[in-house]
């Protein structure tokens, strides 16, 4: 079956929403959604994201996230199985968390209005489900990034940017009178009737200007198939992987022929491993293809081995 074409270039924008396997509960308790924002948190170091807003719900997630490296499908790859396997770990648990694939729509960040718009509605995810009484303020609800903007920049995340979603609504400081007025807004904004935009966000793969959209479907045009996900390449993160690689070997003066001839499990190699599992998203298998360490079984029992210096 034919699946959806991922669009991504350095700078996409995307509204990113899943839910759970079967439509259950993907947090159990507040720990599950503390864990769930560190592996977030992990992702942005490892793939340069910038958060713009999230929110997470009892079965679902929302999250605005940045790409400047055009990396979505790698680092969402990475994000999403991490947190399985730990919270699976967890709760002694296996099998899947989160349904399928992914919902990822391309929001135009160019200042017209739509990134505020689906920060706007994800910020009020919980009035919309009644998961705060009327009189209760958005704020009440913690596990939404909206809590954040309200703070100063040192008390904040770093991979939460807000300084883009207060641009477009006319805030040119991030100081307590701007974080005040963004606040009052989405307060009087509550109130209101739900606008006609908001359908835009629920459906189709864009949002934004006609212009942008008709330059990226340009871009698609040719890279469809019988199987999109063929066309899903990993270019950038790629790219960050071989600059490290070749780091690594500029800095121990090694041919890759001397990488070949090394054994699977040499010490120099695992600490090259260990280097691009901490940095990237690449997988033990590209590891240990690219670095001549084997399968991935390989790569990973020597990640979990300690080192020592027998490894040569």
């Amino acid at each position: 079956m034919a699946r959806k074409l991922r669009v991504e270039y350095p700078g996409a924008i995307y509204h990113v929403l899943n839910r759970g396997d079967r439509r259950e509960a993907i947090f159990q308790d507040d720990s599950d959604r503390q864990l769930f924002l560190d592996t977030l948190a992990q992702a942005c170091v490892k793939t340069g994201w910038q958060v713009h807003a999230y929110c997470l719900m009892n079965n679902h997630f929302h999250l605005v996230v940045e790409t400047p490296g055009g990396n979505l499908v790698a680092g969402m790859k990475w994000f999403l199985g991490t947190h399985t396997i730990r919270f699976n770990r967890k709760r002694k648990l296996f099998g899947h968390l989160f349904s399928g694939r992914y919902k990822a729509l391309i929001v135009d960040g160019n200042g017209g209005g739509y990134l505020r718009t689906v920060c706007e509605y994800v910020h009020l995810n919980p009035a919309r489900a009644k998961l705060l009484r009327p009189e209760q303020p958005l704020r009440a609800y913690p596990w939404s990034s909206f809590g954040e903007y309200m703070k100063g920049p040192k008390q904040r995340e770093r991979w939460l940017r807000v300084d883009r979603v207060f641009g477009e609504m006319g805030i040119d400081r991030d100081a307590a009178r701007g974080r005040r007025r963004f606040g009052e807004w989405l307060e009087e904004r509550r109130r209101q009737q739900e606008p006609e935009e908001w359908k835009a966000v629920r459906r189709g793969w864009f949002y934004g200007a006609t212009e942008l959209k008709e330059r990226l479907l340009e871009l698609m045009a040719g890279r469809t198939g019988k199987h999109h996900e063929g066309t899903e390449v990993w270019e950038s993160s790629e790219q960050k992987a071989e600059r490290i690689v070749q780091e690594e070997l500029k800095r121990r003066k090694w041919s890759e022929q001397e990488l070949s001839e090394r054994r699977k499990t040499d010490r120099q190699k695992v600490v090259m491993a260990r280097r691009l599992r901490r940095e990237t998203v690449m997988t033990a298998e590209w590891i240990g293809r690219r670095l001549k360490m084997g399968t991935r079984h390989t790569v990973a029992n020597s990640l979990k081995a300690p080192l020592s210096d027998s490894q040569d």
